[in-house]
């Protein structure tokens, strides 16, 4: 069975780009745009790798990890995905379990050669 990827952010555009391209790939893609939406997704079936956006409606993207987490759901990988590069940020990444954080635009190249790390 492939690896199942659950892409979360607030962007349609960047979900559907990304899913297209993931599932292309050979990966088994879902989506979300929130954060509700993300925790029952990931919680009715847990993601090998989650991409997730760190600015979302209804709260922090690390909030879809924590709550991942206490559901027992906790993808096998996490990359957070934002706009903003700081190290206080990347600490605050790493600390709440992600494997890496990239700035976007994500350079696509960068980003499949990472999920295939994972």
């Amino acid at each position: 069975m492939p690896q199942h990827l659950l892409i979360v952010d607030d962007s349609a555009a960047v979900t559907g780009a990304l899913g297209l391209l993931f599932q292309e790939s050979g990966y088994r893609v879902t989506t979300a745009g929130d954060v509700d939406d993300a925790v029952r997704a990931g919680t009715a079936d847990r993601a090998d790798i989650l991409l997730l956006d760190l600015t979302l409606p209804g709260g922090d993207g690390l909030l879809v990890l924590e709550q991942l987490r206490d559901a027992g759901a906790e993808p096998g990988a996490t990359v957070a995905l934002t706009g903003h590069d700081d190290d206080e940020l990347r600490d605050r990444c790493v600390a709440a379990g992600c494997r890496d954080m990239l700035v976007k635009p994500v350079p696509i190249r960068e980003l499949l050669a990472l999920v295939r790390s994972l």
